[in-house]
């Protein structure tokens, strides 16, 4: 979405739905994929910042600390939103947690759709 935005409210482009699970506050209006007709749909894409196995918890609490300030400022925080992203600032361990479940989630719909790479 934040690509596209400021085409779609510039009326070059039109948006018919979000694949997230809710509608985006930047663009209300816009149903989901599962509200416009396709149940169950959602698909969200994300960004996370990881480091190597074995990176010395305390590099990595120093990484996410500096991230976390720079991230979540008022600023940042609002030019994200007007672009439909959500910052989610979440502790290292709980993104390791969803990072894990995401790849669980898609490694099956990899497989129950017999999805190869060419």
């Amino acid at each position: 979405m934040s690509s596209q935005i400021g085409h779609v409210k510039s009326g070059r482009m039109r948006a018919l739905a979000v694949t997230s699970a809710k509608r985006n506050s930047a663009m209300p209006e816009l149903p989901t994929v599962a509200e416009a007709g396709v149940p169950g749909y959602e698909f969200d894409t994300w960004f996370v910042v990881v480091a190597p196995k074995g990176t010395p918890r305390p590099v990595v609490e120093t990484l996410h600390s500096h991230i976390r300030r720079a991230l979540t400022t008022p600023e940042q925080v609002k030019f994200y939103a007007d672009r439909g992203l959500t910052v989610i600032a979440s502790t290292p361990e709980a993104a390791a947690t969803y990072l894990e479940s995401e790849q669980k989630k898609w490694a099956r719909v990899i497989k129950e759709r017999g999805i190869k790479a060419e």
